[in-house]
C-alpha cells in the first residue's frame, strides 16, 4: 500500500529533490512550499500534492496538514526540511534576523511536528524527518546563529525520539555537510551594519572559503536519497551522515583546540 509523505520547503534543493525521489518509489506526495502558485515545479505529477505552506505560520500550518489529510488519509512521514542560514559577523546581525533564523529553523520545524503528531499517533505511528546539519555538531566560522538552530534541531529530536517511542512513531535526523544548493547564493541572510567594519578583513578572507566549499560539493540528490533511506528504515536509528561522516567522527575523536585548529586552517586564510 502506498504511504503518504509530506515535505516542507518543496521549492528548491534538497526538498524538490526529495519529491522527485518519493514520487518515483510511488508514493503519495505533499510538497510543499511558500509559494506553489509562483513555482512551476510538479505540475501534474501523480500523486504530487502541492501546498501552500509557511512554517512561520500556525494557520497555514494547519491548513496544509488538514489539505494533505484529505488528499491523501493519514500521513506516515514528515519531512521537516525548510530552512535557510544567516551568515555573517553576529555583532552586525540584528534582532529581527535573528529572530527569523529561529522562527524558521526550529520554532517552524517544531510547529510542523506538532500539527501531525496527532493523526501520526491515531493512525498508530509514522516518522519525523528532521533535517540538520553538519552544523549541528561541528562550527564554522561566521555561522554562529545558524549553528545555534541546528545544535536546537538536534536537542529537540533527540529528546523527542524518547517520547514518541511508544506510540511507534521515529525521529530521525539527517546531517548533511556541504550540499550544492541555493544554501550558499539566494538562501542565505547575509549580517550588515550601517558603519561596522571591524570585521571586514575576517569576511573577506573567510566567507569565499565557505562559499567555495558548496560549489564544488555534491548536489542535493545525495540528501534526498538519504531522507528516502531514513523513511524507509525501520530502526530506531537516530542520525544519518551525508557527505558529513568523517568530519563528525574526527570532531569526536579529537580535543576542542584540535577540532577548531583544522577549522581554522582550512578556512580562514
Amino acid at each position: 500500500m502506498s504511504k503518504t509523505v509530506l515535505i516542507t520547503g518543496s521549492s528548491s534543493g534538497i526538498g524538490a529533490a526529495s519529491v522527485k525521489v518519493f514520487q518515483d518509489a510511488g508514493w503519495r506526495v505533499v510538497a510543499t512550499m511558500r509559494h506553489p502558485d509562483k513555482s512551476p515545479l510538479f505540475e501534474n505529477m501523480e500523486n504530487v500534492l502541492k501546498a501552500s505552506l509557511d512554517v512561520t505560520d500556525s494557520r497555514s500550518i494547519e491548513d496544509a496538514v488538514s489539505l494533505a489529510l484529505d488528499w491523501f488519509g493519514p500521513i506516515d512521514v514528515l519531512v521537516n526540511n525548510a530552512g535557510y542560514g544567516m551568515v555573517g559577523a553576529f555583532e552586525a546581525s540584528n534582532e529581527g534576523q535573528v529572530e527569523r533564523q529561529f522562527a524558521t529553523n526550529v520554532f517552524g520545524l517544531m510547529n510542523v511536528t506538532r500539527a501531525v503528531l496527532p493523526g501520526m499517533r491515531a493512525h498508530g505511528g509514522g516518522t519525523i524527518i528532521n533535517l540538520s546539519s553538519i552544523g549541528g555538531q561541528v562550527t564554522f566560522p561566521l555561522y554562529s546563529v545558524y549553528h545555534a538552530t541546528k545544535f536546537a534541531v538536534e536537542g529537540f529530536s533527540e529528546s523527542l525520539q524518547y517520547e514518541l517511542a511508544e506510540f511507534g512513531i521515529k525521529v530521525k535526523l539527517i546531517e548533511p555537510g556541504p550540499i550544492k544548493t541555493d544554501f550558499y547564493q539566494r538562501s542565505q541572510d547575509l549580517t550588515s551594519k550601517a558603519g561596522l567594519h571591524a570585521y571586514d578583513s575576517f569576511v573577506g578572507r573567510t566567507l569565499p572559503n565557505m562559499q567555495e566549499s558548496g560549489a564544488t560539493a555534491p548536489g542535493p540528490e545525495l540528501v534526498a536519497r538519504t531522507i528516502y533511506r531514513a523513511a524507509c528504515d525501520s530502526s530506531r536509528r537516530l542520525r544519518y551522515p551525508v557527505n558529513s561522516a568523517s568530519m563528525l567522527a574526527l570532531r569526536k575523536l579529537v580535543p576542542d583546540m584540535v577540532a577548531f585548529a583544522i577549522v581554522k586552517m582550512r578556512l580562514i586564510k
